[in-house]
């Protein structure tokens, strides 16, 4: 699915405000005309957008059935305009969206032009009011890769592990927009945009490269590493192993994060 996060607040449901999840399972419920629950990949942050969200539900097969040549355009029909599921189809049992998934890939668009980010795409670039040194900020992102414990760029959650796998962090410029694309097993609560945020202290010259991997050694959230503004950040495309494979994917995962 695909959502402009600009609105809403983030996808978990939350009582009176708009969210992703409540939105999807009240069009869902509508449709299919009976109680739908999901489970997301990644739950993103209020303002964060997505184009290669997924997320899967048990419904009865009856309604499946009933519905399913014609759900992706009754979906269309009474989802908001900010929210679109271009396809639907019925997953292997072992699937889980969550904790099957190998890994998680996220886009941050930001730009340094001094008259800010082009006005068709001020919803997902941020306008930086200081030039950056791209170059810099791709020194410092290698010097994260890897199997690290991220506590200091994470919220922490009760009894989950802040280790992860980050498989790839790149700094791109392409004129005056500065892209930087993130790639994990998965990502802690708010990793992403701080990992952006320690960059952008690199890029403006606040900080060495080494400053943003130095950090890996705290185990409590570092105060000093800012958190990059939400709505440049974009879940661009969810990866998982061959069906054959997703059970004993989402048996490793949850042992691991539970």
């Amino acid at each position: 699915m695909s959502y402009d996060g600009t609105a809403l607040h983030g996808w978990a449901r939350q009582p009176e405000l708009r969210t992703v999840q409540g939105d999807l399972e009240e069009a869902l419920g509508t449709v299919l005309r009976c109680p739908v629950e999901l489970t997301v990949a990644g739950r993103t942050d209020a303002g964060v957008h997505a184009t290669g969200q997924v997320a899967h539900c048990d419904v009865p097969r009856a309604a499946w059935e009933e519905q399913e040549h014609r759900l992706v355009r009754r979906l269309r029909g009474v989802l908001p305009a900010d929210i679109a599921v271009p396809e639907v189809v019925v997953a292997p049992a072992d699937f889980d969206a969550r904790f099957g998934a190998l890994g998680r890939h996220y886009v941050y668009r930001l730009t340094d032009a001094p008259s800010g980010p082009p006005p068709l795409r001020r919803a997902d670039t941020v306008g930086w009011p200081r030039a950056l040194d791209a170059d810099a900020m791709a020194s410092a992102a290698g010097l994260l890769l890897g199997e690290n414990d991220f506590a200091a760029y994470c919220r922490r959650r009760e009894g989950a592990t802040t280790i992860r796998t980050l498989l790839a962090l790149d700094v791109a410029r392409d004129g005056d927009l500065i892209t930087v694309s993130a790639s994990a097993d998965a990502f802690c609560h708010s990793m992403v945009r701080s990992l952006v945020g320690a960059l952008l202290a690199v890029g403006e010259g606040r900080r060495p490269p080494e400053w943003p991997a130095g950090l890996l050694s705290r185990t409590e959230r570092a105060n000093d590493v800012p958190v990059a503004p939400a709505h440049g950040l974009t879940l661009v495309r969810v990866d998982y192993p061959a069906d054959a494979e997703l059970a004993a994917r989402a048996q490793v995962t949850r042992a691991r994060r539970g």
